[in-house]
This record gives C-alpha cells, sequence and structure tokens, in this order.
C-alpha cells in the first residue's frame, strides 16, 4: 500500500520535479553598432525603447559594459569564445566577398605583416576567418544536449565558416556580410556587382515584399522558441540593426521627425532602434505564451559603439567619439541580463564586464565545465548577478588591442584599471583618463602622471605577452 501511495505521490509531483532540473534557455540578443546612450534606460531622451527597458527592470544593468573590440568582427569572435580578439588573432573587421574585388576565398589566412612606406609601423595582417580550431559556445552547448540557432549578422568568414560549421544547428541570415544589402525584403541589391549581394542573406529568403528586416529575425526567433518550448536552447540573435544602412520604415521614423532630443536626433536611426525594441516585445511575448520566461536567460549588448560621426546617425554624448575608435564611444556599451527569479530585479551594476564574460556565464549557468585544452580570458558573472551586484569577479584589470591603423594616431591598446585608462598609440602617443572624474575623455593627465602611464603601461605589456597578441613592428620601409 505504502508503495503504491509512493508512486501516485511521485507521478503527481513529477511535473514539478521536471520543471525544477529542467536547464535553462539561452537568447543572446547582439546589436549591430548601437551605442551605450541608444535605449531609454541608458538615459537617452529621443530613442523609444519601453521592452528592452524591461530587462533591466527585471535583472541587472551595467553601467560599465564593453565590447571586446571598437568594431565589429573581433567581438563577434569573442562572444563565440570567450577569448580576447588578439588571442585569436581577429583584430578588425572581416572582409566580406563582395569587399575583395577578385579575391575569392584563399587556402589559408594571411601571416606575413603588412604596411606602407607612408606608416611608420607594420601591421599583423586580419584573417578572412575564425578559424575551426576554437571551439564556440553553441558547440559546447550542442554537445550538452541543447538546441542551438543563429539568427542575423555572423561576419565571422566566408562560407565554409558560417555558423553551422561553428556549433549552430539552425541557421537564419549568417553570412559572411558586415551589413544587409537591404533592410527591407527581399534583401538583396538586384543589381549589385557581386552575386552574394544579388542573391541576398543567406538562408533569409524573401517571403513578404517590404517585410522588415529586424522583424523578420524576430519572427524567426518567436518559431524557434515555440518549436524547442519542451527542450534546452541557445539562441543568438545577432541583428543586423543598427547598422548602415539607414533604412526605416517610414511610418515609423515620422513619429520621430518632430520629437526633440538633446543630442540625437536622427529619426531614421530611432526607428531602426524601435525595430530593435519591437523584436524584444516579440519574443518575451513567446516565452510567456509558452511558460519558460522564468527558465530563459536573456542577455542582450553591442558589438561595438554606436556610429557617431557629429551626431550622424547617433550622438554617445557624454562619451567620447564611437565605433572603431579607442575612447569610451567606441568600446563601451549597452549591456542587460535578466532571469526571474535568480537575478534580482531592478540592479545596477558599476562592474567593469565585457563581450568575452558571456562564454563563461553562459557556461557556468547551464551547467557546463568549461573547455580544458585552451585559455578562456573571460570571467563568468553568476556569482555577480545572483548575488545582485555584491560578488566580485577577481578581475582588475580589462585589456584591448588593435594593432591596425584606422584613425590617427593609428594602432593602439589600451588598460583599463579602477576608474583609470590609457590609451597606448604604438607611434609613441600616450593618452591616460580618469574615468570617474571625467566620463568624456577630454583631459588627457599623461604628461602630469608619468609614473601612473609607467604603471598602467608595465601591466598592459605583461597582460599583451600573456594573451598571445601580435603586436606592430617598425617599418624599415617607412619613408616619413
Amino acid at each position: 500500500m505504502k508503495r503504491i501511495f509512493f508512486l501516485l505521490l511521485l507521478i503527481v509531483l513529477s511535473p514539478q520535479l521536471r520543471a525544477e532540473e529542467r536547464p535553462l534557455n539561452f537568447i543572446l540578443v547582439l546589436v549591430d553598432d548601437m551605442g551605450w546612450m541608444d535605449l531609454s534606460c541608458q538615459g537617452s531622451d529621443f530613442y523609444e525603447t519601453p521592452n528592452i527597458d524591461r530587462l533591466a527592470t527585471g535583472g541587472m544593468r551595467f553601467t560599465n559594459g564593453y565590447a571586446a573590440c571598437a568594431v565589429c568582427s573581433p567581438t563577434r569572435a569573442a562572444v563565440q569564445t570567450g577569448r580576447h580578439p588578439h588571442r585569436l588573432g581577429v583584430t578588425d573587421w572581416i572582409r566580406s566577398r563582395f569587399q575583395r574585388g577578385g579575391l575569392g576565398t584563399p587556402d589559408a589566412n594571411p601571416t606575413e605583416y603588412v604596411g606602407s612606406p607612408k606608416q611608420k609601423l607594420l601591421c599583423p595582417p586580419n584573417p578572412f576567418w575564425m578559424e575551426h580550431s576554437e571551439v564556440t559556445l553553441a558547440e559546447m552547448l550542442k554537445e550538452n544536449g541543447y538546441e542551438t540557432a543563429y539568427i542575423g549578422k555572423w561576419h565571422l568568414g566566408d562560407p565554409e565558416w558560417y555558423p553551422e560549421s561553428q556549433g549552430f544547428a539552425v541557421n537564419r541570415g549568417g553570412c559572411d556580410y558586415g551589413q544587409p544589402p537591404s533592410f527591407f525584403d527581399p534583401f538583396n541589391q538586384p543589381k549589385g556587382k557581386h552575386e552574394s549581394l544579388r542573391e541576398g542573406i543567406y538562408k533569409l529568403p524573401g517571403r513578404k515584399p517590404g517585410e522588415y528586416l529586424t522583424h523578420r529575425e524576430a519572427d524567426e526567433a518567436v518559431d524557434l522558441i515555440a518549436k524547442w518550448k519542451d527542450k534546452p536552447f541557445f539562441i543568438q540573435l545577432s541583428h543586423y540593426a543598427v547598422h548602415t544602412p539607414i533604412q526605416a520604415i517610414g511610418e515609423v521614423a515620422a513619429k520621430y521627425e518632430t520629437k526633440p532630443g538633446k543630442t540625437q536626433q536622427n529619426a531614421k536611426y530611432a526607428a531602426m532602434v524601435e525595430s530593435v525594441d519591437d523584436a524584444m516585445e516579440a519574443m518575451l511575448a513567446a516565452l510567456q505564451e509558452q511558460g519558460i520566461d522564468d527558465r530563459t536567460v536573456i542577455l542582450f549588448t553591442s558589438d561595438n559603439g554606436g556610429l557617431d560621426r557629429d551626431s550622424s546617425p547617433t550622438d554617445n554624448a557624454p562619451l567620447r567619439s564611437g565605433k572603431g575608435y579607442a575612447y569610451e564611444g567606441g568600446i563601451r556599451v549597452p549591456f542587460l541580463m535578466r532571469l526571474p527569479g535568480v537575478i534580482p530585479a531592478g540592479k545596477i551594476s558599476d562592474l567593469p564586464v565585457t563581450s568575452v564574460d558571456i562564454f563563461p556565464t553562459f557556461l557556468e549557468m547551464a551547467g557546463v565545465p568549461l573547455p580544458s585544452d585552451r585559455s578562456i580570458d573571460g570571467k563568468s558573472l553568476f556569482d555577480h548577478l545572483k548575488s545582485g551586484g555584491g560578488a566580485q569577479l577577481g578581475r582588475e584589470e580589462l585589456i584591448w588591442h588593435f594593432p591596425h591603423y584606422r584613425h590617427d594616431p593609428g594602432p593602439y591598446s589600451i588598460v583599463r584599471k579602477g576608474d583609470w585608462k590609457l590609451i597606448k598609440f604604438w607611434e609613441g602617443i600616450y593618452e591616460l583618463y580618469d574615468l570617474k572624474n571625467d566620463l568624456s575623455e577630454s583631459t588627457n593627465l599623461a604628461a602630469e602622471m608619468p609614473e601612473k602611464v609607467k604603471e598602467l603601461e608595465t601591466i598592459l605589456l605583461k597582460q599583451l605577452e600573456e594573451t598571445e597578441a601580435k603586436l606592430p613592428r617598425e617599418n624599415p620601409a617607412f619613408k616619413g
């Protein structure tokens, strides 16, 4: 009799037990070129993002969230691997096939340093893809029973290196594009010079003429949420928005035409930001509908700072400069995380965190050990999140390395320790900023504080050596 009672009790309780034991789901939203000030929860008085703001009110908002690089491909590689871009050798954005003229896919990534007689330094080459030898977050989760999907911009190599070869069972739109040919269905350029432009976005064929790309990406995510509601899943939604071309739904842009904004005033860009918020609204509704909202981690961030060209299309103030630059406007980004019942709601953290932290954070939350055969540069944020910001990471510095010529004065590396930030330009220029008292990086203290410069440079060079960074070299052909 006792045995029958026990079995009946087990049958009654088993759904609850299964729910408690079910693995977490993960949704990573990686927006393209979204600046630190491009959300209303971050302080924008122009853009409207009520649904993304729900991640902040229902979870944790990091005020010192950083991208691993000031341009896209390196950050995207860091997100996938938990490793610094310079350890991977992906230190600049990867040129798509349509941007390489007649050059097809080479047999191997280049290794020879490059430079012109007009440049003082030779720089390490940037690859055409992230190597298959790297272990990705999707591969780790897939091996542990997760369904995996990639939606949107990939930008980590030619077709052989698309998401399907890096652990994603489903790919909707991930290819070598750095930006879409068009934001409107059928998402192509019929008269484009390269066949890939004429074909449109890989595995995201047109279906409704005029449909907006960000909304299509959201539909793909919602469909997978419904399909996988009874399985653990990892969906990375990497919006092509808000990258150029600045194209928006006319009626949405129109409502911003007369809206006042202190610094941000581009109506079309505002409409693009709103489309990203629409996508978040759709996913949150789908999670609620499927009854898995409290089992799903959502992390929202950007691959680099906003494209700020004298307020066009956005403005990163009070941060200095924007995408591509060593200043805060180029690397500081929104960073929001939510998991109901685990991450306390409405918390704000000023702990400096970065793209490389996503890999170990998700793996720890999934109960999956880190790979043991390689160095992982990121730190898991899980204890910090659970504690509402109380637990620390045991990390004192963040570093960045961009060994290429893009803007004057050339290749640079950065270290941030506490509130101090040192930019080392490899042609011999140093800039030192106190971010606590000078967030806009308006006063270079390097000449006044040479000992602080020396202290931070020593830390930076040691970490670059330990993380196998390739450094710029003197150019013997330089002609001044």
